[in-house]
């Protein structure tokens, strides 16, 4: 049936690809970002041999630059590829961007696929005008990952950890004092990931369904005031995420826990601190909490020179359950696709973090995440409310004021 390229997909009349059909050889250039390329470098063999006269050209960057290099081809319609990767963070902004094709109707109808995927996946994705701008590959359930070793010389136990927020903090300051790591790596992180918590099905992080500011809500001052408390106690790094000075952090014991997406245990694993294999573990955030941390998604743009075999590529990339478990087992990054998540993996224990089988917890939060919204937008607020949350950590700034100085500040940048 794919000898010569002939699928169901380029059979299609050429009108609605706005194209003509060719069965001649095609390259299909694929942009990416570490470590998700990984999922495209798995994917290629395979695909292959559906597709043999179709190359794959995965072209790679750094993440910002990446993202960057795409916000710029879509402004410019220049150097577009014709498989578009885009992190969570940024599919706001390139779903309201206009360059991007509305894989929810014809020729696509993506949005028959919808209940096949994580619940909250598909809001992700959507534009504020209801258009689905990319598919859903794979997903970040929020996690907290701990040293065993640090809290059990410090006596400290992972329900501790987990009870309640306030908790957590007063659990970290025995850790600190017995074993002189730091609880987290920097108190921004857990305003992080307790703003990404208790939200409602359509609200947003930072914005709510009519675009509402939301940064002076009660939940952004419980994280403002937990970041503080954490900062008070000394029981915070300063250290930012993904610097040289984190991943000697955990590689040298002198961080205990982190929270991010449960996609964090295999950068341990395979090159953050490999070395201290069998000393972590996994448990869910504190308070009962289930949030979403990352995301990766697969777009195609509107200007692509392939668009037929492009969306033939997304599907397979989101669709196909045996492509989803390689990714998930090459990179464990949990998937979106829901089929892939009840395969027996999930119930293997984990070597590096003690023959833990926690992705069954993963599994767990995955499904109590709510259906929340993103907006075009939210890059620039977490900037704002960051600039701000500086101000209260170092200046002292008042809470109450930090919040009201950002919300004025988001609401004028989006009325621009």
């Amino acid at each position: 049936m794919f000898k010569r390229l002939i699928s169901a997909a380029v059979l299609l009349p050429a009108a609605l690809w706005g194209g003509g059909v060719s069965a001649a050889p095609v390259t299909l250039t694929v942009a990416s970002f570490p470590s998700f390329d990984e999922a495209v470098k798995v994917a290629i063999p395979e695909f292959k041999k559906k597709h043999p006269d179709v190359e794959i050209k995965l072209v790679s960057l750094a993440y910002p630059d990446h993202h960057t290099a795409m916000t710029t081809a879509l402004a410019t319609g220049a150097n577009l590829p014709d498989v578009m990767a885009v992190e969570i963070d940024f599919i706001g902004k390139f779903a309201e961007s206009g360059g991007l094709e509305d894989l929810g109707v014809a020729p696509y109808n993506g949005l028959q696929y919808q209940k096949q995927f994580a619940r909250f996946t598909y809001p992700q994705a959507m534009s504020g005008l209801g258009k689905l701008a990319a598919m859903p590959a794979d997903i970040g359930p929020g996690a907290l990952f701990y040293r065993k070793d640090l809290l059990d010389k410090a006596g400290v136990s992972e329900a501790e950890l987990t009870k309640s927020w306030d908790g957590f903090v007063e659990a970290g300051k025995k850790v600190k004092a017995a074993t002189g790591a730091y609880m987290i790596a920097s108190a921004v992180d857990l305003k992080d990931i307790y703003i990404r918590s208790g939200l409602k099905d359509g609200e947003g992080i930072y914005f709510d369904k009519g675009g509402k500011v939301l940064v002076d809500s009660p939940r952004f001052r419980k994280a403002f005031e937990l970041a503080k408390a954490a900062r008070d106690a000394g029981i915070d790094g300063k250290i930012g995420a993904w610097s040289n000075e984190w991943g000697e952090g955990f590689k040298r014991g002198k961080i205990a826990t982190q929270m991010m997406g449960a996609w964090l245990g295999g950068h341990l694993a395979s090159w953050l601190a490999p070395d201290t294999k069998g000393q972590w573990r996994s448990a869910q955030l504190p308070a009962g909490a289930f949030a979403s941390w990352g995301g990766s998604f697969y777009a195609i743009p509107k200007k692509a020179a392939n668009k037929a075999m492009a969306w033939e590529f997304v599907k397979y990339m989101t669709l196909d359950r045996d492509q989803q478990l390689r990714a998930f087992r090459a990179l464990d990054a949990f998937p979106a696709l829901v089929s892939a998540q009840e395969d027996a993996f999930v119930d293997q224990p984990i070597a590096f973090l003690g023959d833990q089988k926690a992705r069954q917890l993963w599994k767990v939060s995955a499904s109590r995440i709510p259906a929340t919204a993103v907006h075009r937008q939210d890059p620039v607020a977490l900037e704002i409310v960051n600039a701000e949350l500086e101000n209260v950590l170092e200046k002292g700034k008042d809470i109450g004021q930090a919040l009201a100085d950002a919300k004025a500040q988001i609401e004028k940048r989006v009325r621009r």
